[in-house]
């Protein structure tokens, strides 16, 4: 009953638990050197973006998951005061599926949804791992990765937000809202979103695909004019 509540919020928010597909890998293997279905991943992507450029695909695929980590531990903490434990030996990932297929609990348990126990389980945990990961398969800021963390979490906020609205739930937004201040108040976080509407400080890269257009909290207003046209 509490899985199908969150999920409700939307497909990023959701949790599949049990044996792991035949293309789901720990994401440990992944942060110890495992790069290939990271590499995989980085190339659908570019192939489904037609980005020439193998860090903007980088960059949105680190996007994607970012938002999937965040999600699934912030919608959770927020309606229920905890939310499944990711340690990254039991959560699986398979580089070919999206939400809610892409990732697999293999461990039942849960963690006390606090600012301090996500930080610990989503940003050091994994965040940190995946940036050092994807740096080594596309050249790619740290800033931007960073920047990429900030608005994924921002994005689960909104969310959350958005469902507490429809569904009269103050309370959850009013903790979804506590626990984001305190992730985003971290120094590699910290400055990643800014203002009333946590409009990012970076950009994703996402406007140098062909037909690529500005994401809704851009730090710019328009898309930059590119060198050579």
């Amino acid at each position: 009953m509490e899985r199908t509540r969150v999920e409700s919020i939307g497909g990023f928010f959701a949790t599949r638990y049990g044996e792991p597909g035949p293309g789901h890998l720990p994401l440990s293997r992944l942060y110890a050197g495992e790069l290939a279905p990271l590499t995989a991943r980085v190339d659908r992507v570019a192939a489904r973006l037609g980005a020439s450029e193998r860090r903007v695909a980088a960059s949105i695929a680190h996007l994607g998951l970012a938002a999937r980590l965040w999600s699934t531990a912030l919608g959770p903490a927020a309606l229920h005061g905890t939310f499944p434990d990711p340690a990254a030996d039991g959560l699986y990932w398979d580089p070919e599926l999206t939400s809610p297929d892409d990732l697999r609990w293999t461990r039942p348990g849960t963690l006390p949804g606090t600012v301090d126990g996500i930080r610990e389980a989503v940003q050091y945990g994994h965040l940190v791992p995946l940036a050092e990961a994807l740096r080594s398969d596309a050249r790619v800021s740290h800033r931007l990765l960073w920047g990429n963390a900030g608005s994924a979490l921002a994005g689960a906020l909104r969310e959350i937000h958005r469902w507490a609205r429809e569904h009269d739930r103050p309370a959850a937004a009013e903790r979804a809202t506590a626990l984001a201040s305190g992730l985003l108040d971290d120094p590699d976080l910290s400055g990643t979103v800014a203002g009333p509407v946590l409009r990012r400080t970076s950009c994703c890269l996402y406007y140098r695909c062909p037909g690529g257009g500005l994401c809704g909290d851009c730090v710019f207003d328009r898309p930059p004019r590119r060198r050579g046209g």
